[in-house]
């Protein structure tokens, strides 16, 4: 037999042998997926309506919200049945502090302030976007020049704002409580509206912003107007904290 005979020879060997194992592993690969998927797609196609996708995870994320705020309700209800001095104590210091907490609505005059992106015609080819859209740094301007005067309460999309609340961009939408809002944008602020007025019209971030607003060119929104009679809801998101700890 020649080499190259003994060569093709044990080649045909091992393939023979090979064959069985490819078989089985991709056997194997098929029931680990069909496991592992559920009769679910592992390989869902492009997301294509964004949109859709923003309100399916909002309404998740509020439905697990709701089941959590149904929870607490619970223990507080369960936790005033308790007869002991210590626990009646501790509910009056938190009963005190639910209103500085954001945990109470507030009414009275106030400000409220809509940002809004650049309108559709700029935005459809522009060469730096950024320039056309509002940033979480634009609203957390005006909610910082908010707090400076000393807002008694503030809402974004309606929703109370605490010491907590992070807002950050999520696309082309802003996220609150993990929770994505798209524009425009509305801020409240429940306070002395005079001084709430001049701490935004002092403040230079918010007046960059408002340079914009007012060039032909990018035209972000911008509209800031005093309330007589407005309201603060209470704030509704999970009050959970990992490394916060009460002031004393």
């Amino acid at each position: 037999m020649t080499p190259r005979s003994h060569e093709h020879r044990a080649k045909r060997v091992a393939w023979r042998l090979s064959t069985p194992i490819v078989f089985a592993a991709t056997g194997a690969l098929f029931v680990v997926s069909a496991t592992s998927s559920e009769g679910t797609d592992l390989r869902p196609g492009r997301v294509e309506d964004l949109p859709s996708l923003v309100r399916s995870e909002s309404n998740q994320l509020e439905a697990q919200q709701s089941k959590a705020r149904d929870l607490t309700d619970d223990v507080e209800r369960l936790s005033a049945r308790i007869d002991d001095d210590q626990v009646r104590r501790a509910r009056r210091n938190a009963d005190r502090l639910e209103s500085p907490a954001g945990f109470t609505a507030v009414s009275g005059d106030g400000v409220t302030v809509t940002l809004s992106d650049s309108p559709t015609d700029l935005r459809e080819g522009a060469t730096n976007i950024n320039d056309l859209v509002v940033h979480q740094q634009d609203i957390q301007a005006v909610v910082n020049a908010m707090w400076q005067a000393g807002a008694d309460g503030i809402s974004i999309q309606g929703q109370r704002i605490i010491s907590t609340t992070g807002i950050k961009c999520a696309g082309n939408s802003v996220e609150l409580q993990g929770i994505p809002y798209p524009q425009p944008y509305v801020i409240t602020a429940v306070g002395d509206a005079d001084a709430i007025q001049q701490s935004i019209d002092e403040n230079l971030t918010v007046n960059l912003y408002r340079l914009d607003a007012a060039d032909p060119s990018i035209q972000v929104g911008w509209d800031m107007h005093q309330e007589d009679d407005v309201t603060v809801p209470a704030y509704e998101g999970l009050r959970g904290m990992e490394y916060a700890q009460p002031l004393t």
